[in-house]
This record gives structure tokens, sequence and C-alpha cells, in this order.
């Protein structure tokens, strides 16, 4: 019979420390919180694993777009799965936009006169999506039309992050790196509004089965595949669905505020997953109810002071 341990805490106290005494509780949300620091960690000690990030909701424009560019920077996440939104987030902040401090309670007739769009508190120059625009023509005319006319996301955001002057973007750092940027709905964004009202009218042909080869290869290529799960949606199950050809995922790590009850893959425990071969155990996963703008850095920061190899990473071929 185990019993629950008490947290202690103490000034000068790491993050990490905290998080060995939170998997010592064992049980509730510290238990949840600790072993979540201690399977981040092993996925970043261990070269074996390719670290696939599935992302869903405002990461990029709420806060954590230079934490992904440094796990990226370091090796420490091998492919990104993502919604159109926040590649559309990145693509501004690269521009020179930023992502302005609002108020949930903002009228938003109001707002939209004076050419601005609400994310929940934070706010969008209508300008911005204008300068979206005009640069993605810019960026798709100096593509070969022969690329055109069969391209991949993660090609095509390639292309992004080459000709994209910040060099401190997600996309930028991803094409530097040769790290895949998936983005399986990339038409449900501005970005895709603009791709597609591109295509009307010049050679332009995005092919998806191109990504998901390129995702199932490198699952299957990998001798050990973690998943990182900030969110839900197409990207989560995208991740999962394409380890399915290799028995599922090693180790997963999920984070979300969605609930389980209607059925939805955004708020599917991770338990579910093992039934359809998409997960392979469960002693190796964790499910986080809460915001993952707050809770995925501070369990990275943990993982990452856990971590003792960080600088020794042998880069992936991808």
């Amino acid at each position: 019979m185990a019993f629950v341990s008490h947290i202690k805490i103490k000034r000068g106290m790491t993050i990490s420390a905290l998080a060995r005494q939170m998997e010592a509780v064992r049980v509730l949300g510290p238990g949840r919180f600790g072993k979540a620091v201690k399977i981040l960690s092993i996925m970043f000690e261990d070269p074996r694993y390719c670290k696939m990030l599935s992302i869903a909701g405002p990461i990029v424009p709420g806060g954590l777009r230079s934490i992904l560019v440094d796990l990226v920077e370091k090796n420490l996440i091998n492919a990104i799965v993502t919604t159109g939104a926040n590649v559309t987030h990145d693509i501004l902040e690269a521009l020179g936009h930023r992502h302005i401090v609002g108020s949930e309670v903002y009228d938003d007739e109001t707002l939209r006169k004076k050419g601005l769009s609400r994310i929940y508190d934070l706010l969008v120059k209508q300008k911005a999506i204008e300068h979206l625009e005009r640069s993605t023509r810019q960026v798709l005319d100096r593509i070969p039309i022969e690329d055109r006319r069969n391209i991949a996301t993660f090609e095509l955001l390639w292309h992004f992050g080459r000709q994209l002057k910040n060099k401190r973007s997600l996309l930028s750092v991803a094409f530097e790196r040769r790290m895949p940027i998936f983005c399986p709905g990339i038409f449900d964004s501005m970005l895709g509004l603009d791709l597609w009202t591109y295509s009307q009218l010049n050679t332009l042909f995005i092919n998806p089965f191109k990504d998901f080869s390129k995702l199932v290869n490198l699952s299957y290529e990998s001798e050990r595949v973690g998943a990182i799960v900030l969110g839900g949606g197409m990207p989560k199950h995208h991740v999962l669905i394409a380890n399915s050809y290799r028995g599922g995922v090693d180790a997963a790590i999920q984070i979300t505020l969605d609930r389980p009850e209607g059925g939805g893959a955004s708020g599917a425990p991770l338990e579910e997953a093992i039934s359809w071969g998409k997960i392979k155990k469960r002693d190796s996963l964790v499910t986080l109810v809460g915001d993952a703008l707050v809770l995925f850095p501070i369990i990275t920061l943990a993982a990452l002071e856990n971590s003792q190899k960080l600088h020794h990473y042998p880069k992936r071929s991808m």
C-alpha cells in the first residue's frame, strides 16, 4: 500500500525539484504534472526519440513563439503539426507586426470599425492581415511554377521560412534546420484564404498526400516517437494516426482544456488512443487538463533543468 507524499517548498527551489516532489504525490494534478515533466525529460535526453509537437489554439500569438523557436534550434523538436492560424501568426510577427494586448470585454463592432480583430483578450490589426496577403503573393511568385504544381505544406512553409527576413521566426528556423512543419488544415486560416485566392489566377496545387507520406515515413523510420500535444483537433489526430503504422507512439503528453464526454479528439484522454493502435502503452503517457499556454512553459523548463545532454544532441536527418 502506497501513501500520498506531501509537497514541501523552500526558497530557491528549482522547478525541476518541485516537479519531482509533485511526481512523488502520484495522484491528482500534482502527480500528473510530475509525470509529464518526467516523460518530457526522457524525450529530451534520449536521442532515439523523434519528438513530434502538435499545436492547436493560439500558441504562437499567446506568447510561446520564442519557446518553440528555441526548442527547434536545440533539436528538441523534430516535427510540428499545427493549425493554419499558428503559421499565420508566426508570419505576421516575422513581417514586423505585433499582437496587441486587449480585453475580452471590448465591443467587437467598435473593434471592427477601428480595423482590429480579437482573439479573446489580444488583438490583431487588419493592416497586418493585408500585409500578409501582399507578402504571400510575393513569396508564391518566387517559387518555380513546376514546384507549385504539386507542393506539400511543409515544402511551402520552407519557402516562406527561406524568404522571411526575420530569421527568428518559427518558419525561418524550421527551414534552416530542415525540420518539417505540417499544416493539414492550412486552408482554415487567413494564410489559407490568401493561398486559395492566389490559386484562382495562378498555378498552385497543395498536395496533402505528400505531407502525410512524409509524416508517416518520419514516424515509421524513427526508433522511438514521442508526442507532445498542445490542444487537440486535427493536429493531435494527425500525429497519432500517422504513428498507427508503427503500432503507436512510445510516449505522449497532452495538455488540453476540452472535456472527453462529447467524444471529440480534443478532449479525449490519451489512453483512448491505445485501443486504436495510436499509442503503445499507458505507462508512458499523461493528460493534463489546463491551459497549455501556462503549463507547457513550466513543464518544459523543468524538463530542461533535468536534462544533462542538451548540447550533445546529434542533428536528426529529415
